[in-house]
């Protein structure tokens, strides 16, 4: 049996926060949810959004880490999924999702024999942007007997990784005369867009991007070889690729949980407005003097890479700061939660909230504030780094 297969899966809590059945008024604290009629109202507005437009939505599941996430997605209508890292991907693999794109270089011997070994067992893309990546991923492939996807990562913008797109030509040229690699064409997104604050600013944004990503193919069609799939976008920022007439493939991610940051984005008059669907159910545990009220949910509970967490549909309530296991929230002494309430948070960056924990806990008619709790789905692929 393949090494792959054999990943385990670690617990790392003594007991889940909630069964399947239970009231969503008895979920343990702190516990991450996800709200089911909001999440499947965002996978039918994506895929609405993307009805007709000639682009194919390839959701990224590094905002997720969950198999049965990525099978909704693709049930929906997705063709498959992106990672970050290849162990994620071969936690999605292990768990059936037979094409996966991971959107990051692979280096090194022991992570492109591991790359390889996936790839006879899936259809594997991954991203380039040097000869070395090329030849290296070349070898390992070959040796292993598999074929894998190379996409030539062209830097539109971001600063991060990336060709300049007069050089993506020469690249693809050097990948198409590699044995085992297959060219499939190029990626182009632009991270830093999606947090644009103002609508003007993303649309100029992804503008220039797009115009990255057309030089960058013609210049690859310009050595002879054709470019099959442009991919990039994200959740704030994917109308603008949809319609810029050069991406066919888009990659969002956050749009089926949505997170703090994302909202504090100003909508545009074309933009598509998705629903929290995320949230850090937590607990007053000390209300030490009037004012202050605080909770069991702390840095460990919620990335505040982004900010700070905010509470839900309690406007007259804030998180003002945290430390390991503890919220501190502030407001109105009136306004604020009692002794042993609990409330619902909305993560600054869903992403690395997500990563915190073991589980999903899954609740139907959460919105009525007398949601049962319809399923607990693992989060197979957190701490997934290698």
């Amino acid at each position: 049996m393949s090494a792959l297969a054999t990943l385990p899966l670690f617990a790392m809590s003594p007991w889940s926060a909630a069964q399947p059945g239970a009231p969503a008024a008895q979920i343990d604290t702190p516990a991450l949810l996800l709200d089911l009629d909001a999440f499947d109202r965002n996978l039918a507005r994506m895929q609405a959004a993307l009805a007709g437009s000639g682009t194919r939505l390839r959701p990224h599941a590094k905002s997720h880490k969950c198999p049965e996430i990525a099978r909704r997605q693709i049930a929906a209508g997705a063709v498959g999924i992106c990672c970050q890292k290849l162990a994620e991907a071969a936690v999605f693999v292990n768990a059936g999702i037979e094409d996966v794109l991971i959107t990051n270089q692979v280096v090194g011997p022991a992570k492109l024999q591991r790359l390889a070994e996936l790839a006879t067992r899936a259809r594997i893309g991954v991203l380039v942007d040097h000869a070395r990546q090329a030849q290296d991923l070349s070898a390992a492939a070959h040796a292993r007997g598999a074929r894998v996807d190379v996409y030539v990562e062209v830097d539109v913008g971001a600063g991060r990784c990336g060709v300049r797109a007069d050089q993506a030509g020469a690249l693809a040229a050097q990948i198409v005369a590699l044995p085992a690699l297959r060219f499939a064409g190029l990626h182009c997104y632009h991270g830093s867009a999606q947090h644009l604050r103002r609508p003007e600013e993303r649309q100029a944004a992804i503008a220039a991007a797009a115009a990255h990503a057309r030089a960058a193919r013609d210049a690859v069609e310009a050595a002879g070889i054709p470019v099959g799939i442009i991919t990039g976008a994200g959740t704030g920022s994917f109308v603008h690729e949809r319609d810029s007439g050069v991406y066919n493939e888009l990659q969002p991610g956050s749009y089926i949980f949505m997170d703090r940051d994302y909202a504090d984005n100003t909508a545009g008059p074309d933009d598509i407005r998705f629903e929290h669907a995320l949230f850090v159910k937590t607990t007053v545990q000390s209300r030490p003097v009037p004012g202050r009220a605080v909770v069991d949910a702390g840095l460990k509970a919620s990335s505040v890479d982004s900010g700070m967490p905010a509470p839900w549909q309690q406007p007259d309530v804030g998180y003002l700061k945290a430390s390991d296991e503890h919220g501190v929230l502030g407001g109105d002494d009136g306004a604020l939660p009692a002794m042993g309430e609990s409330l619902l948070l909305v993560p600054g960056h869903c992403d690395p909230t997500v990563n915190l924990y073991d589980e999903l806990v899954c609740v139907r008619g959460l919105a009525s504030g007398a949601g049962t709790v319809e399923a607990v789905w693992k989060i197979e692929a957190r701490g997934a780094l290698l």
